[in-house]
């Protein structure tokens, strides 16, 4: 399906309507045009940086917390718990909203109210209110259930066509750098000020954010009515079941639905990370070697998109194809890790599998954005995630088993590297199906 054209409000939105010559993602300057030519995008971009910053400073503060409190890793558990269900379901309830109102309201709204939650955490004061704790990530993680698909959905609406490479590519680097830069400061301000501090910039983050949304310029297209609304229409019901009928009907979205799920059936390797740099390297740290792995994963995707255009294309054909490559990247990138004989040849391997794993990120949300309605694309971004979320719990949930059991820690990274074959093989013999109905094989 080709890629929307600009709306009526496109002018409004970046300035001159006029097409902007390509600009390539695999070259530095672009990013430099696109900050200039389009400072609509740059300030929902900066909102973008500095939310998730403050993500990161609360995952390291709460874990302070729990062990200053309780020292359990058991509480761990469930705090990451906590984060993980109400993605996987108020997703569908998330999409219909954020197809229905107003995003840009959507996202301040869920900013604002993450304000009073995060702040809510510095009511624990002893152990016996350590389960405050569990209900404000519920709730924290609710709100972001309904801020990411507003604003995955956003981004065609504030970037011309030609710059959703751009703005793709953007996107997955800035979470790895928030990755590595934003958990490297929440823990130095943890240890020098303690968690409260790190609670309390982690709030201001968010009044940040909720500021630079309000200067961007985010049209919201009323929909049409149709005729007298019903129980149906006011709950979101028939929203959601046009949503699945839409899947339904366009096998190439439903497909591209499914790239971030096939990576999440290996999900159990983030685990495998921690494991690989604590206990089968024996580095005797304190997090130190896992997180070294953390980091090199952090820095491979944020290289591998831009790479991958640099070096295979930015067209559409490019993009299916390099998907399939990654998978199979993927694959041989782990097995290589699980037989790695140093700390040092691990984290290459990770780097390298971590390349493929953003590739497979990115191109699948640029395709999708170019693939999908706008009056659709907030259900299927959050079908998309409630999916991802709940096939990466069940992968956790089962290597975490298979430690427990005993398996060797090489042999269970093994299976779960040899899992990328199966997407990998599957979404090849779809890409080239498509492309050949397409002509472009």
């Amino acid at each position: 399906m080709p890629a929307p054209e600009p709306t009526a409000n496109s002018a409004a939105r970046n300035g001159p309507a006029a097409y902007r010559p390509h600009l390539p993602a695999g070259q530095w300057r672009s990013y430099v045009i696109l900050f200039k030519g389009n400072k609509n995008y740059l300030r929902f971009w900066l909102a973008g940086v500095v939310s998730q910053m403050g993500n990161w400073f609360n995952y390291i503060a709460v874990f302070v917390l729990l062990n200053e409190m309780v020292g359990s890793g058991a509480a761990v558990s469930w705090f990451l718990i906590a984060k993980y269900l109400p993605t996987a379901i108020l997703a569908p309830a998330a999409g219909v909203v954020a197809d229905r109102f107003s995003r840009k309201a959507i996202m301040i709204f869920c900013d604002v109210g993450r304000i009073f939650v995060v702040l809510g955490f510095l009511l624990v004061r002893d152990a016996e209110l350590i389960w405050l704790v569990f209900v404000l990530a519920l709730i924290q993680e609710t709100l972001w259930s309904f801020y990411d698909p507003a604003r995955r959905a956003s981004v065609p609406n504030v970037c011309r066509p030609e710059e959703l490479h751009l703005a793709n590519a953007l996107s997955g680097a800035t979470w790895s750098v928030m990755l590595a830069a934003g958990a490297a400061l929440g823990g130095l301000v943890t240890a020098a000020w303690g968690w409260q501090t790190a609670i309390v910039l982690d709030a201001l983050t968010f009044a940040v954010s909720a500021a630079l949304l309000a200067s961007v310029v985010l049209p919201h297209v009323a929909r049409k009515k149709t005729g007298k609304n019903t129980w149906r229409d006011f709950t979101g019901l028939n929203d959601l079941t046009a949503g699945i009928r839409y899947l339904a009907g366009h096998r190439q979205v439903a497909a591209l639905l499914m790239v971030k799920c096939g990576w999440a059936i290996s999900g159990g390797l983030l685990v495998m990370l921690a494991i690989f740099g604590e206990q089968v390297f024996q580095t005797g740290g304190q997090g130190g070697g896992s997180g070294i792995l953390y980091s090199m994963r952090g820095i491979g995707a944020a290289i591998g998109p831009i790479l991958a255009w640099r070096l295979l294309g930015e067209r559409n054909r490019d993009m299916y194809r390099s998907i399939g490559l990654a998978f199979f990247m993927g694959c041989l990138s782990y097995i290589a890790f699980s037989l790695s004989p140093t700390l040092a040849w691990a984290a290459l391997f990770v780097l390298l599998g971590h390349i493929g794993g953003s590739v497979q990120w990115v191109f699948s949300t640029t395709l999708l954005q170019k693939a999908v309605e706008d009056q659709y694309r907030g259900r299927v971004f959050a079908t998309e995630m409630a999916l991802v979320t709940m096939i990466l719990s069940i992968s956790t949930y089962l290597t975490g088993a298979a430690l427990d059991r005993g398996v060797d820690p090489r042999d269970v990274t093994m299976v779960l590297a040899l899992l990328f074959l199966v997407p990998g093989v599957l979404w090849t013999i779809h890409a080239k199906q498509r492309l050949k109905a397409a002509g472009e094989s």
